[in-house]
């Protein structure tokens, strides 16, 4: 219970890696608001939450969109009168490479990715800050160091969100906010499961474990950036990949 009574606010949290964390969150005593593009798979995971005996509010809300966001920032205040937690997970890909990447998927890639972190991250801000308490955790991966062939839009956006991290961090640490960012590398979720076998295979071999990683294992890392344990922790980036980067 290292959350308990906290507020969490997850994007992204329909499935995969955001639907562990929102779930984590909630055993380890916060109350959580998913915030999910898809309304159906965002209601599914309020309705766990609620099963776990926790408060939940659901918002079918697109991240790139600042309206909305600024939109589900004052109605969870409204409802729960602070924001202690908030995790930026929400995000797909458009494979494509360098020479056959369309400016329309670059921009949606951008959008959900970048742009929606830097909404959310923007809109509670304010709350935290007044509150001088706050544990921002940014999702990005280990393909925003390293690069990965066809993934340029994928990979460059994940690349910002590490700058992103950390001049928020700079900016936030005076406030007692604590910013962190999390580097999945090779997690079994709904959308990796579709990645042809033969290059699930390839990254299985170049780990260590041998063995992709769980959302689970994610969700784990990211409860504890958000607990009062990682009090002293701010602008790290945390590998979460196996030893894949190594």
């Amino acid at each position: 219970m290292r959350l308990k009574n906290k507020k969490a606010m997850v994007t992204g949290a329909g499935q995969g890696i955001g639907k562990a964390i929102a779930l984590k969150m909630a055993q380890e005593g916060a109350d959580v608001v998913v915030a999910e593009r898809n309304r159906e798979t965002g209601i599914q995971t309020q309705k766990e939450i609620e099963a776990l005996g926790r408060r939940s509010l659901s918002f079918a809300v697109d991240v790139a969109d600042r309206h909305q966001v600024d939109q589900m920032v004052a109605e969870v205040v409204a409802t729960f009168e602070q924001i202690d937690i908030l995790v930026n997970n929400a995000g797909f890909d458009r494979p494509g490479s360098l020479l056959k990447t369309k400016e329309e998927d670059w921009n949606a890639v951008f959008g959900v990715h970048l742009t929606g972190t830097f909404n959310c991250i923007q809109a509670v801000a304010p709350y935290m800050i007044e509150k001088r308490y706050g544990k921002i955790i940014n999702l990005s991966s280990v393909w925003g160091k390293r690069g990965a062939v066809s993934e340029i839009s994928y990979s460059t956006a994940k690349a910002g969100i590490l700058g992103l991290t950390k001049s928020v961090a700079r900016e936030l640490g005076r406030y007692e906010i604590n910013v962190n960012v999390v580097l999945p590398g090779f997690i079994l979720t709904p959308t990796v499961s579709q990645m042809a076998e033969k290059y699930q295979r390839l990254i299985i071999e170049q780990t260590p474990f041998r063995r992709p990683g769980k959302p689970e294992e994610v969700a784990n890392v990211v409860a504890f950036l958000a607990s009062d344990e990682a009090s002293f922790m701010t602008g790290a980036e945390v590998e979460v990949t196996g030893g894949w980067n190594m």
